[in-house]
């Protein structure tokens, strides 16, 4: 049990949306069987959730957006290989982790096999589901957490409405007052299409950059998978409709079919990573090989 706790405490990390998500969209999924993630006041570690996106939430504007595009998007932090960084990023401990059974190489795994299972065909897709995760190493360079995990959102207009928290967490967001930003179009066109969307800085969108500025060779369809797995406002609560194209349903399409593997394959089942692993490695040399600049 001590091994256990202190594998936990090595490698645990759990995204904090993944506690107050609304999952609309996976309603006929049998969510009772996973973790009841109501909101109380009285619990301290969702308290530490509601904290996080309340801080995500006041500090995440168009301008500071833009400040770590300009940070991150040189490329210049460390260079490493897909596998080297999985591990990496396993050394963090979140500090909202409320105290999950498995680490999160663990549930990468599970992902990245259940999707195997269903997909045996698509091994690009396999993959996808392995590193989906991997942009939270930026919490390594001097990032706070709660502008690397949890839900994304578009910033330069009105908030979502199916954000988490609603508008309350925005009050203290000097965006919220700036008629440039505050408008249901803000500083976009209508329908301008979810890729000229100015989305709130995390980990999906750094992955997706790393993946292309090292010349991955996945499909398009993986990299959307990746860009946009945490823009729940808009692909499960319906937000943003007059910001999209026709051309988005395709996107969306692809995110929903990876998301259900990232929520629903968590499991007591530990899958034997070692002997995985020759399997992803000819795959990372398939498709994102040598070592990256990150």
């Amino acid at each position: 049990m001590k091994d256990r706790l202190k594998l936990q405490e090595t490698l645990g990390m759990i995204d904090p949306s993944l506690l107050l998500r609304p999952e609309t969209v996976y309603e006929d999924k049998p969510v009772a069987n996973f973790r009841d993630y109501t909101i109380d006041d009285n619990d301290p570690i969702r308290e530490r959730v509601r904290r996080t996106y309340y801080t995500m939430h006041t500090n995440m504007t168009v301008d500071f957006v833009q400040s770590k595009m300009d940070k991150w998007l040189k490329f210049n932090h460390f260079k490493a290989s897909m596998k080297e960084a999985l591990y990496k990023m396993n050394e963090l401990v979140d500090e909202s982790d409320p105290d999950l059974d498995l680490p999160n190489i663990v549930h990468a795994f599970q992902t990245a096999e259940r999707i195997r299972e269903d997909h045996p065909n698509d091994d690009w897709f396999h993959l996808i589901g392995l590193i989906h995760d991997v942009g939270k190493v930026m919490a390594f360079y001097d990032e706070p957490q709660w502008c690397v995990v949890g839900d994304t959102f578009a910033v330069g207009c009105k908030w979502g409405k199916n954000i988490v928290y609603g508008d309350d967490s925005f009050k203290d967001n000097p965006d919220s007052y700036n008629h440039k930003y505050n408008t249901l179009h803000g500083m976009y066109q209508p329908n301008c299409g979810i890729e000229n969307l100015m989305i709130s800085w995390g980990h999906d969108e750094y992955l997706y950059r790393v993946l292309v500025h090292n010349r991955a060779k996945f499909p398009v369809e993986g990299l959307w998978m990746i860009r946009y797995h945490s823009f729940y406002p808009w692909h499960a609560g319906g937000d943003y409709a007059h910001l999209t194209k026709r051309e988005d349903e395709k996107i969306k399409e692809a995110v929903i079919k990876f998301n259900q593997y990232d929520l629903y394959t968590k499991s007591t089942v530990v899958p034997d990573i070692d002997a995985l692993w020759p399997y992803y490695e000819g795959l990372i040399d398939k498709y994102i090989p040598g070592v990256l600049e990150w």
